[in-house]
């Protein structure tokens, strides 16, 4: 899933979204809160309506962001307590509140309020955060049934593994998050720091416990070569904002590599980003002219890079969807690592 943090995602307009073959995006509750405002959105007819988007939209329970937000926030068992960091005024998410903003939103998917820590974190810390996660899912679900039943809902809600780097804590939030009978499951608070491989352990040891035959969601990941080894375990959904930030700083993704287009190397280098890529951009445009566009700070420059960015993930995704029907993923997988590793020429 792209990333349209405020309802769009930056440098790509609905119908360059579309002609991509996006399916769903993911929008961020926390920002949409604060401006322009839930209610807004609701008069305006919901997100699909506000944004010109006809396809599907998850919206994320806010709690990453208030997370990140460390120095103006306090968190309770009510809730978490912050000040916006538009205007400093103070703001109360519960679990009952997220739920409320996303209805109000009107996205196809809504996650419930979870508590994400900093990894490594202290076991005493994770084992805390995963119990209130745990109580703070209780009372989102119990609120989202009410309100499905009040409004009749078009929407379904997911649940949130948490528990740190902590094998058994993770194991016994997907437990505790399965009484509820979500729809659908996310794992949550990785990718924020630990290796790869231990992402991978983790996410591994949840999978196992959750049902096939919903779906199941890794938050906030990945690159480019790790995507396949996130399928590997199970993995169905998937968003980061990587495809989108790197293109806006320059860096573009092809099968061998990134490249790094504001280098020198590069001012006159007359082939397109990608050989072997399809995209709009690959198919008409120079590294030459990129990098001018880069070097000389112009808008196009950001538009151009995220369209192929773009590009790039949903192909890999499209290349992995392949390998699983003609049944060689790990061959994908392990190949995929080797050819990003080496660097593009």
């Amino acid at each position: 899933m792209p990333v349209g943090t405020a309802a769009t995602v930056k440098g790509l307009s609905q119908s360059a979204l579309e002609d991509l073959g996006v399916q769903i995006l993911l929008c961020n509750t926390y920002h949409l809160f604060l401006r322009p405002g839930h209610e807004l959105i609701r008069q305006m007819g919901g997100l699909h309506e506000f944004m010109s988007w006809p396809r599907a939209i998850l919206t994320d329970s806010g709690g990453y962001q208030v997370f990140s937000l460390a120095k103006l926030r306090k968190i309770t068992d009510d809730g978490v307590r912050f000040r916006s960091h538009l205007d400093g005024s103070e703001q109360l998410l519960t679990p009952e509140k997220a739920v409320q903003i996303q209805v109000a939103l009107g996205s196809d998917i809504a996650m419930v309020l979870d508590e994400c820590i900093e990894t490594p974190a202290p076991r005493n810390q994770a084992q805390k955060a995963l119990e209130r996660t745990t109580k703070w899912a209780q009372r989102a679900r119990a609120f989202f049934l009410e309100q499905e039943k009040q409004n009749d809902l078009a929407q379904m809600q997911f649940g949130i593994v948490q528990g740190a780097t902590f094998a058994d804590l993770r194991r016994e939030s997907a437990r505790q998050l399965l009484e509820l009978d979500f729809p659908g499951y996310a794992v949550g608070g990785l990718a924020v720091g630990e290796p790869h491989e231990l992402t991978c352990e983790m996410a591994g040891e949840v999978i196992t416990l959750l049902p096939s035959d919903r779906p199941r969601y890794l938050m906030g990941v990945g690159k480019p070569e790790q995507l396949a080894d996130y399928v590997s375990l199970g993995i169905d959904m998937m968003d980061c904002v990587l495809p989108t930030r790197a293109a806006r700083h320059g860096c573009l993704y092809t099968g061998y590599g990134r490249v790094l287009i504001r280098n020198a190397r590069y001012a006159k280098d007359p082939r397109p980003i990608d050989e072997q890529c399809s995209c709009g951009v690959c198919t008409r445009y120079s590294r030459g002219y990129l990098r001018h566009l880069f070097s000389a700070d112009e808008l196009l420059a950001a538009i151009l890079g995220t369209h192929h960015n773009v590009h790039f993930y949903l192909d890999m995704m499209r290349q992995i969807r392949e390998a699983i029907a003609f049944g060689n993923l790990a061959k994908f997988s392990s190949d995929s690592h080797e050819r990003l590793a080496a660097g593009p020429s």
